[in-house]
């Protein structure tokens, strides 16, 4: 067979399907294991948009779309972010991705030429570092910082401009910190970022799950369009991960070359999870409420559990489903410690190198999951870490 392509190599696995992997055999080898790992909502998708895509199928609507996505959708999109951001988007300019990874990754190959820079406040979701590497970016990265509430410092982020950077991406709210950006950090980053004629790639995939009656702050509503490429999807706020749709907001001549991208690799999205999806938008929204509000309640839970446990020290999360504990005190590695607590404790959970060297001496807890199952979660790491570490 002949050897595989070199840049194979630089193509990582997400560590959260690799630590889910694990559990499940555990799992059949009789181990009960409670799951933190994954970032997937455990509530069912709302009936309103399951009735959609089964109307849909119903109505034939099964072949191909356009690359971009049906116009129907990218017109709601469009109302939808208009409405909500404050700046005028046209369907034109939004593409409908096969989930918002598709996203991630058609805006950095649209951008990107080898030897480009990508400057990336991290741990972040590891997929931009990851994609950047595969095309031939260079991934700067720039530390997220605890005492910052895990909002980048615009000072820092100017300071990794060169000459050869091309993106800033952002994501916030973020995954795996749970923080939220700050407005003046991203009027920082736009200032930097129009100086020096560089795109800023914002993913906004949690932008609902976000506490305390925060509002989401929008790069797009900070920024300007011609410097800004946004991400969405349904899969968070909806709980449709498995339905794999996102969005892509970009000038028209980027929203182009991505939705070329997505015609050259997966052609279209599904037709009927499109006419859901429409569904989703127009609402009603109630389930969408009612997840964030349990989400805020597990929030407030796991904070509780995880300040109790000796070595382990947790800001509160602003949004999203993670938490991310801060474990450096208990002297070993994150991703040692992570091993144990499988093995050991019965509990699966990221460390957080996962998402970047700059996660080293903190765990990603994802409470997409019940307070039942936080509360024995967070027992069997109680009792774990006083036994092994006290």
């Amino acid at each position: 067979m002949p050897s595989l392509s070199k840049s194979m190599e630089k193509l990582e696995v997400e560590s959260a399907f690799i630590v889910l992997d694990k559990a499940r055999e555990l799992e059949r080898q009789g181990k009960e294991i409670v799951h933190f790992e994954i970032g997937q909502p455990d509530f069912p998708t709302p009936k309103h948009i399951i009735e959609a895509a089964k109307k849909a199928l119903d109505e034939g609507k099964t072949g191909y779309t356009p690359a971009a996505g049906i116009y129907e959708l990218r017109e709601a999109v469009a109302e939808y972010i208009s409405e909500s951001r404050g700046v005028d988007v046209k369907p034109k300019e939004v593409v409908i991705t096969v989930g918002a990874k598709m996203g991630i990754f058609a805006s950095l190959i649209a951008f990107l030429d080898p030897g480009d820079e990508v400057v990336i406040p991290s741990p972040t979701y590891p997929a931009y570092e990851g994609v950047t590497k595969f095309v031939g970016g260079v991934p700067v990265t720039v530390k997220l910082r605890e005492e910052r509430g895990f909002s980048p410092s615009g000072e820092e982020i100017a300071s990794a401009v060169t000459d050869k950077t091309k993106a800033i991406v952002i994501n916030t709210p973020g995954n795996p910190t749970g923080g939220v950006y700050s407005r003046e950090d991203i009027e920082a980053i736009y200032e930097v970022a129009k100086k020096r004629d560089i795109v800023v790639i914002s993913d906004e995939i949690y932008e609902h799950i976000i506490f305390d009656g925060k509002k989401h702050v929008s790069a797009l509503s900070i920024g300007d369009k011609e410097h800004t490429v946004l991400l969405g999807g349904f899969s968070k706020s909806w709980s449709m991960t498995g339905w794999r749709l996102g969005w892509v907001i970009a000038p028209e001549k980027v929203a182009d070359k991505v939705a070329k991208v997505q015609l050259n690799s997966a052609s279209c999205p599904a037709s009927f999870v499109q006419y859901a999806a429409i569904a989703a938008l127009k609402g009603p929204w109630d389930d969408v409420w009612k997840m964030v509000k349990e989400y805020e309640a597990r929030r407030n839970l796991i904070y509780e559990e995880v300040n109790s446990i000796p070595g382990f020290s947790m800001i509160k999360p602003a949004a999203t489903f993670y938490a991310f504990p801060n474990v450096s005190k208990l002297g070993v590695k994150s991703s040692k410690l992570a091993d144990m607590l499988l093995n050991e404790a019965g509990v699966a959970l990221l460390p957080g190198t996962s998402f970047g060297a700059e996660g080293e001496g903190y765990l990603r807890i994802s409470f997409a999951t019940s307070r039942e199952n936080i509360k024995k979660g967070m027992k069997r790491i109680r009792d774990f870490v006083k036994e092994k570490f006290s």
